[in-house]
């Protein structure tokens, strides 16, 4: 299995990015979806998506990020908005493989999204 991140960046207050994560080797998946680690904090979920059903975005983002799915090409998104310093973070991609669940199978190897003016 390998996870694929591109879209990390540099962005202003107020700005938006979109992320997106493309696994190969794999034969479909339960779940994909984003986790991310700001310097000396524990990495946290922050949105995920089954591949049948809805999705699941945390609270601290809510109403600014949007995580969205492409099954035929098994590809994650997320599209953020009104990003805000306390965005900054590597943001890590995951899948899983076996059950519909934020718990990951495998990561990705993580994409820098710095929110500072």
């Amino acid at each position: 299995v390998q996870l694929v991140e591109s879209g990390g960046g540099l962005v202003q207050p107020g700005e938006s990015l979109r992320l997106a994560c493309t696994a190969s080797g794999i034969f479909g998946f339960y779940a994909m979806g984003w986790y991310r680690q700001a310097p000396g904090k524990q990495r946290d979920l922050v949105a995920w998506a089954p591949s049948i059903g809805s999705t699941n975005v945390t609270d601290s983002v809510k109403g600014r990020f949007t995580i969205s799915i492409d099954l035929a090409q098994d590809t994650v998104y997320l599209q953020m908005h009104n990003l805000k310093p306390e965005d900054t973070a590597v943001y890590y991609c995951f899948v899983n493989l076996h059950v519909s669940s934020p718990l990951p199978d495998a990561w990705g190897q993580g994409t820098q999204v710095t929110v500072s003016a």
